[in-house]
């Protein structure tokens, strides 16, 4: 127990009920590996945690934004709670070397790595609420998410890569972007596609994704990484 009591203590919060700590922190993967554990997996924190965090950031940016329209409030809001804000935030509290995972996943890292951090917070966020009660929750949030809201307005993360680039193409090179798929490969059920952003007929940069939409996404997040 001395390990989460540490846990609990570096996340800033003393946990009346450990458990809700450690259930939070126990991803469905280790219960599978080590199955005389009498303990539950983080997805079912995580659903209430995820509710919580809308909540939470929905009006701290409603209070902080009062001219804002709507649809800024909510691209706002997807740049802080989407998978990469949140796994940094989980990353940066230590959370990586909270979690009980299974041998196989440990040895993930990317976007797998991300997503079991991002969810954990949410889980974290689910038991800290019923623990401690909304208020409790709130100040966790207001802690560790609500700081990076500056960042986000300063670098433009509310907007799509998409629409970052087609503004800046439009501003040095008064032309717009085209996408052309590349490439298209696998079965049906698992297609890999390659899509290229050009400017006139000069390619600027490639990206892949499972989708069109998410291969045109991370070209156009390659070509603004060139340009920086």
């Amino acid at each position: 127990m001395s390990d989460f009591i540490a846990h609990s203590e570096k996340l800033g919060v003393a946990f009346k009920n450990l458990d809700l700590l450690i259930e939070a922190l126990t991803h469905r993967s280790y219960l599978n590996e080590n199955r005389t554990s009498s303990g539950s997996h983080n997805e079912r924190l995580e659903f209430l945690g995820d509710a919580v965090l809308e909540l939470a950031v929905t009006h701290f940016l409603f209070t902080k934004f009062p001219n804002k329209p709507e649809g800024d409030l909510t691209a706002y809001r997807a740049a802080l709670v989407n998978t990469y804000s949140l796994a940094e935030t989980a990353e940066g509290l230590g959370v990586n070397d909270m979690l009980l995972l299974s041998k196989g996943e440990k040895k993930d890292t990317g976007r797998a790595r991300q997503i079991i951090l991002a969810n954990a917070f949410e889980a974290i966020l689910g038991a800290v609420y019923l623990d401690q009660g909304y208020e409790a929750a709130e100040k966790f949030v207001a802690a560790n998410l609500y700081p990076k809201i500056d960042l986000v307005l300063k670098n433009r993360t509310w907007q799509d890569a998409k629409s970052q680039f087609q503004e800046v193409a439009q501003d040095k090179k008064s032309t717009t972007p085209t996408y052309k798929t590349l490439s298209e490969t696998g079965p049906d059920h698992d297609k890999q596609f390659t899509v290229g952003v050009f400017l006139a007929d000069t390619e600027v940069a490639r990206g892949d994704g499972k989708s069109k939409q998410e291969a045109e996404q991370a070209a156009a997040q390659a070509a603004l990484d060139r340009i920086d």
